[in-house]
C-alpha cells in the first residue's frame, strides 16, 4: 500500500543476492519508495558519492563480498555522512556479528524477514528525520 509520504523518498537497498533484492527494491517501490540498488558496499559508497541519488536511508546486508563489508559500509557513512540512517540484515546473525551491529548502534532486522516488516522499520526511521 503506497504512502504519500514515501513518494519522495529514496532508500539504497545493498544486498549480493540479487533475488533477495530484486524481492525488497520492488516491494519498496509498490509501497511508493524510490529505490537505488546495489550488490556490493563499494558499489554502495560510489552512489552515496554522487549528487544524482539522493539517497535518504540504506538497507543493508553485513555480509557482503569485496573489502568492504556492511560494517566498513557503516564505518564509511559515519566519516564521510554523520547521523545518515542505515538499517542492517542479515541471515548470519551470530553473537559477534550481533555485537558489531550493536557497537555500530544500527538498527537490525534478521532474515530471513517480513516485506511489511522492513518497510516499517524504514519508515519509523525516516519519520525521525
Amino acid at each position: 500500500m503506497p504512502d504519500q509520504l514515501d513518494a519522495n523518498r529514496t532508500v539504497l537497498v545493498v544486498e549480493d543476492d540479487p533475488v533477495i533484492r530484486l524481492n525488497i527494491a520492488d516491494y519498496l517501490r509498490t509501497c511508493g519508495f524510490r529505490v537505488v540498488e546495489a550488490s556490493s558496499a563499494a558499489e554502495a559508497i560510489q552512489i552515496m558519492q554522487s549528487d544524482e541519488a539522493q539517497v535518504e536511508l540504506v538497507f543493508s546486508e553485513v555480509q557482503l563480498p569485496g573489502d568492504i563489508d556492511g560494517l566498513g559500509l557503516s564505518h564509511w557513512l559515519r566519516l564521510n555522512k554523520p547521523g545518515f540512517p542505515l538499517i542492517f540484515t542479515s541471515a548470519y546473525a551470530v553473537a559477534i556479528e550481533a555485537e558489531a551491529v550493536i557497537n555500530e548502534r544500527r538498527p537490525f532486522i534478521a532474515k530471513p524477514y517480513d516485506d511489511q516488516q522492513v518497510v516499517h522499520r524504514i519508515r519509523s526511521v525516516l519519520k525521525v528525520l
